[in-house]
């Protein structure tokens, strides 16, 4: 359940137009004060008497608060928060796991295929506004960087925060399904899936073997999207540093492990998908969209605080407050 900021309204904002009665009132109280004024036994010392000017004062102003409580209080002032509400049951829940080896910044894509990558999930992420979405990045080892939430601003920001030097070199695409799977698999959403990125080919021996991954998947009803991202070809990718620490790029073969992440998507009843370009992987993740269709609805609550009750009693206040002061001012004078 996700909660908004406070919020404050009138409920019936048109009674505060009775404001606009004062109007009359205070040219009938400005013509009262040119006529003579309280006929009373005796003056003798009355002005410098400050507390008989006090109470006169106060009967004069009491009409008006008890007035301006009432009207506040029919319009009834209240506070309120919205949450919203959703059946994670009938929701899809999405795990993005995402290859951050170092090759992820190679320029067959613009700027280079982590960037891209960056701005499309976002905008996919975007587009899912009623499912739950986690992030892992891997790349020699993997990490969970979100798990599954509905807060999609933690997830946007953790996107861009991906970092190709943040964990050890390799490409271990095993691990990093199989974290991704291990997140989903007691979750209980109509729907989980994994849409795995990468750009290379599994390095690491001693790592969990993809298809050992798929099946584990698979075992836990999760469908997996394997993309493979990369051109054709040659592409320029960073293969050492200078003496300056900066990357040195080199024209070097794509390769892309196709038939392993083929059989992953087959295994776990997905699709495979191959991103040669900005604009292929942004049609990826569009299709994707479209196959995975929530049912989700999300509800919107309202959680009312109402204030009327406070102008009630400010007004019953002033009221007998003015009662006794007139009780006792007019018994002080007879």
């Amino acid at each position: 359940m996700n909660l908004d900021n406070l919020n404050f309204e009138f409920y019936s904002p048109w009674f505060l137009l009775l404001f606009l009665a004062f109007i009359p009132l205070f040219i009938l109280d400005a013509r009262k004060k040119k006529r003579a004024g309280i006929k009373v036994p005796t003056t003798q010392n009355m002005e410098e008497n400050k507390g008989i000017l006090l109470v006169l004062f106060l009967l004069k102003i009491s009409k008006y608060v008890i007035l301006s409580a009432l009207i506040i209080a029919m319009a009834r002032p209240r506070t309120f928060t919205v949450s919203q509400d959703s059946d994670d049951g009938k929701g899809i829940d999405i795990m993005l796991s995402v290859d951050v080896s170092l090759s992820m910044l190679a320029k067959d894509l613009e700027p280079d295929r982590l960037t891209a990558l960056k701005r499309i999930a976002k905008k996919f992420v975007n587009q899912r506004p009623g499912d739950r979405i986690g992030l892992v990045a891997y790349s020699g080892e993997a990490f969970t960087k979100v798990p599954v939430t509905s807060d999609h601003n933690v997830v946007l920001d953790e996107i861009d925060n991906l970092n190709p030097l943040e964990l050890q070199p390799g490409t271990a695409i095993g691990e990093g399904l199989s974290v991704a799977v291990n997140h989903l698999r007691k979750s209980k959403a109509k729907s989980k899936i994994i849409i795995l990125m990468t750009d290379g080919v599994n390095t690491i021996e001693n790592a969990m073997p993809p298809q050992v991954g798929a099946q584990l998947a698979k075992s836990n009803g999760i469908k997996v999207y394997s993309i493979g991202i990369g051109t054709n070809g040659y592409a320029l990718m960073p293969k050492r540093t200078d003496i300056f620490g900066d990357l040195v790029f080199d024209e070097v073969e794509v390769k892309i492990d196709e038939p392993v992440l083929r059989e992953i998507a087959q295994t776990t009843g997905g699709k495979y998908f191959r991103a040669t370009s900005n604009q292929s992987l942004e049609e990826v993740y569009n299709e994707i969209n479209q196959l995975e269709k929530s049912e989700l609805k999300t509800t919107k609550l309202y959680h009312y605080q109402e204030y009327f009750r406070i102008f009630l009693l400010i007004a019953l206040v002033v009221l007998l407050l003015d009662a006794l002061l007139r009780w006792v001012f007019y018994k002080f004078l007879s």
